[in-house]
């Protein structure tokens, strides 16, 4: 893994959120995308050298609205950059890691994604995301 790519955090309403973070980080999101696989609407912020994603559901069961119901708007995730999603795929799979999709998928901000299940993270559900080049 080379660095945090990103921290998601679920919000309910995505304008709302855009307008608050907008505030708290001095500028506007650089980017809002649909991912319609995961029934989900994304925003993307620019946070020096980081970058935060919010994260709205657009079906009542995806998994954004289902963690949502659970516990609140708050930290989903967080992703990790990696070179090889295929090859780190493999070695956390070894390692003993519950590894939800084995092929990586299309996700937001041009990334091909992956993630680990939290009952093998400590509770933290992590994203492993390949910039998808070409």
């Amino acid at each position: 893994m080379n660095k945090i790519e990103h921290i998601g955090i679920a919000v309910k309403n995505l304008e709302q959120s855009n307008e608050l973070f907008s505030k708290l980080f001095g500028e506007p999101s650089y980017k809002i995308e649909s991912v319609e696989s995961e029934g989900v609407k994304t925003s993307f912020f620019k946070v020096g050298t980081n970058k935060i994603e919010l994260l709205e559901a657009t079906k009542e069961d995806s998994p954004i609205a289902k963690f949502i119901e659970r516990k609140g708007e708050g930290i989903h995730h967080i992703a990790f950059d990696v070179d090889d999603i295929e090859a780190e795929i493999k070695r956390l799979k070894d390692e003993g890691f519950i590894v939800l999709n084995e092929t990586p998928k299309k996700g937001a901000d041009n990334k091909l994604v992956s993630f680990l299940h939290p009952k093998s993270t400590n509770g933290v559900l992590i994203e492993l995301c390949q910039e998808i080049k070409g």
